[in-house]
């Protein structure tokens, strides 16, 4: 079965069922227990931030003792307002994800396959920059298929991923080239979500201190919802902003680590040959449309298997480079050639009287 964009494709993609020789997605079962325990916790703390904080404010403020019981009403319509828009696409996101084959390397597809033991070996070609220290191709014996660049092989998913990030048990799947921006604004609101609910709810938390009436139960919860609010706020954004850092380096986790571990007793260096300035590598990650950057559509370009670097912007430009000289050399070349013999302006364009210091006899 031929593979489409991204390999095998999306996770709905009726011929994957089909072809027997595919591995089948979630066949695993009990590896859904991360992902029930993510959306447990998310409906968690979603219903006690609405049932305790929210909904009090709604009411209008009864519970809440001055200055907190002013204009309550109208904070908790504004909250509402907020924090549903950016819950919704916090789980767009996580949903996209989870679904969402981050891509693999096409299926019969010649220049792919790797004959193990029966082909002579074949150099990489130039686009590639990931190479053996022979200069043979990279390959996968588990997959049988020469490995693109920034593709490693995942032993959970069993398969090569194109742009390898990580894999996440928390959504069941790996994070690569076909669903990194996902993950990437799964992180942005899930960071933006924890610092709403954590700030806002604060003035609950001064509510049940302030007001002995509290029954136990609402005490119970409104400190639990805040507990847990403070603590996944400073776990998601530490994480975020190394996902960030990550975006502007032009690297991935598997790609950091790697650098951060050099071989051969070298020394420590986050330069990527990926790298395309800090515009370039936003784009690269959140795609060309700035207006779809923080909406999970409008996917980066490509195909996952060839990334611009410096060489190859190298030998664009050195493309262009010839056109230009080509261009300039032809029109020199004219220039040197000069007329042709008759033309009036012959004598004058090669031969300069004064120049040789002989004048007009007749003048």
């Amino acid at each position: 079965m031929d593979g489409d964009k991204f390999g095998s494709g999306s996770l709905l993609d009726p011929s994957s069922a089909l072809d027997p020789s595919k591995r089948a997605r979630f066949g695993e079962p009990h590896k859904f227990l991360p992902v029930l325990f993510v959306v447990f916790t998310i409906s968690s703390l979603g219903s006690i931030y609405l049932c305790f904080h929210i909904v009090p404010l709604l009411a209008g403020g009864g519970a809440f003792q001055a200055p907190l019981g002013q204009n309550a009403e109208h904070r908790g319509l504004v909250q509402l307002t907020v924090f549903v828009p950016v819950t919704v696409m916090l789980l767009i996101c996580y949903v996209r994800c989870i679904l969402t084959h981050p891509g693999e390397i096409p299926d019969n597809d010649a220049k792919w396959e790797y004959m193990h033991g029966g082909g002579k070996l074949t150099a990489a070609p130039l686009s590639l920059q990931e190479v053996k220290k022979s200069g043979e191709r990279r390959h996968c014996k588990w997959c049988g298929k020469y490995k693109p660049d920034r593709c490693h092989h995942c032993r959970v998913c069993k398969t090569c991923i194109l742009k390898m990030d990580h894999h996440c048990p928390w959504i069941y799947n790996c994070v690569g080239f076909a669903n990194y921006k996902y993950f990437f604004l799964l992180l942005f609101y899930c960071v933006v979500d924890c610092h709403f609910i954590t700030w806002t709810m604060a003035e609950s938390v001064q509510r049940c201190v302030y007001n002995v009436d509290t029954p136990f139960l609402t005490l119970f919860l409104t400190f639990f919802g805040e507990t847990l609010a403070l603590f996944l706020t400073v776990l998601v954004t530490m994480f975020f902003g190394l996902h960030i850092w990550l975006m502007t380096k032009a690297m991935t986790t598997i790609e950091f680590c790697e650098k951060s571990t050099p071989k051969d007793g070298g020394s420590k260096t986050y330069d990527s040959v990926y790298d395309l300035g800090f515009c370039g590598n936003v784009r690269a990650v959140l795609g060309n449309n700035v207006f779809f950057w923080f909406l999970p559509l409008s996917l980066p370009e490509g195909d996952g298997m060839t990334f611009v670097c410096d060489e190859t912007r190298l030998t664009k430009d050195m493309e262009n480079g010839k056109g230009i000289r080509r261009k300039t050399h032809q029109k020199t070349q004219r220039n040197r050639d000069g007329p042709a013999f008759g033309d009036e302006s012959f004598g004058s364009a090669y031969f300069d009287p004064e120049l040789f210091g002989t004048r007009n006899p007749n003048p």
